[in-house]
């Protein structure tokens, strides 16, 4: 088995077997100007270190790049970035000087998130905006749905592409919601005055929690405030 990821020129190359590894390579380097810079390190930003377990995955060098973009090399590090229950406005405080650089300094913060999961929190806060959704709802319970239908959407590509891999998901992924009617349709097959109004697509959701796929289950919104 060989997997080859390819971001414009440059190429991450696994295989099976060293054998077949350098076949790989010797036939690419027949048909393009390739070189082969042996054991991966660096990729798109990512440092890659190995270790008895596995990789460990550091984007210390793109970190400090987005700060010297940012003008904040010589700050000092806090453990938690900003409040956990900030509330911000459009509207407060001074509008920025260049709106494309600070979009392009959150894009890069986004990008920063894979391995700091740590920053996500204070990354969307300023990323976050809220806008129509293309269908209309007719009850909070509905729109929490296809909240919970889209998440669910992505994880199964997640774990089709996981058993491409030959890494298969063989536990029940959880999708939390802090919406009890929500979690309550996910489970439940009868239809009921929330649900007439829902597409039937949307209903993967159930499908693939009677397989053993998911399980929707509630959080309260303190919870996930707080955490």
């Amino acid at each position: 088995m060989a997997i080859l990821l390819l971001y414009v020129d440059d190429i991450v190359l696994m295989a099976s077997s060293g054998e077949l590894l350098r076949d790989i390579v010797r036939q690419l380097q027949a048909e393009f100007a390739m070189k082969d810079l042996g054991s991966l390190h660096n990729f798109l930003g990512i440092q890659v270190t190995r270790t008895a377990s596995g990789f460990f995955l550091s984007q210390r060098a793109y970190a400090e790049d987005i700060l010297h973009r940012a003008g904040m090399s010589s700050c000092k590090p806090v453990s938690t970035p900003m409040e956990a229950k900030a509330k911000l406005a459009a509207d407060s405080g001074k509008p920025v000087k260049n709106a494309s650089e600070y979009r392009s300094l959150v894009g890069a913060l986004q990008y920063l998130t894979m391995t700091r999961p740590d920053l996500a929190h204070a990354v969307q806060q300023v990323s976050w905006s809220s806008k129509r959704q293309p269908t209309v709802s007719r009850s909070s319970a509905e729109s929490e749905y296809r909240a919970v239908a889209n998440a669910v959407a992505k994880c199964c590509w997640l774990k089709q592409l996981l058993g491409e891999l030959s890494c298969p998901v063989n536990k029940a992924t959880v999708v939390f919601c802090d919406n009890v009617s929500a979690v309550y349709m996910a489970s439940n097959p009868a239809h009921h005055r929330r649900t007439k109004h829902i597409e039937l697509d949307i209903h993967l959701v159930r499908e693939r929690v009677q397989l053993g796929e998911f399980r929707v289950m509630h959080i309260p919104t303190e919870a996930r405030t707080n955490s």
